[in-house]
């Protein structure tokens, strides 16, 4: 995982509960170096490098902010909580967090490696 910030959270499993992650604001600007995990957790100190890999058109991490969360369906009523998938199927409440600070690594490594790549020589 990334060594960002990360204030609150405690012993509660449900502290660690995220609904829908948002970025912070610098006045009007997104600001991503800051991700507004839920009311309690606050993620600071984001690379603003880690943007730069991006996934099918969209940075990575982008993708894990908005499949993270409790979202309906708004035909059938389907709830898709990852929540429910972080505690079930991976036993850890805290797996939505670990998993941002994750692909902040994997970000960044993963760029690392595209610019040292030699440049093709194609005519």
């Amino acid at each position: 995982m990334y060594p960002a910030t990360v204030t609150g959270g405690g012993q509660n499993p449900d502290d660690y509960r995220a609904l829908k992650m948002k970025y912070g604001k610098r006045g009007k600007d997104k600001d991503l170096t800051t991700l507004h995990y839920n009311n309690k957790i606050t993620v600071t100190g984001i690379p603003l490098e880690a943007y730069e890999y991006v996934v099918n058109g969209k940075p990575a991490l982008d993708w894990v902010v908005e499949r993270q969360c409790v979202s309906t369906h708004k035909d059938s009523g389907i709830v898709n909580d990852a929540n429910d998938w972080a505690i079930e199927t991976m036993g850890n409440p805290k797996y939505p967090l670990e998993l941002f600070l994750r692909v902040i690594t994997v970000s960044l490594e993963t760029m690392k490696i595209v610019r040292n790549l030699p440049k093709l020589d194609i005519d």
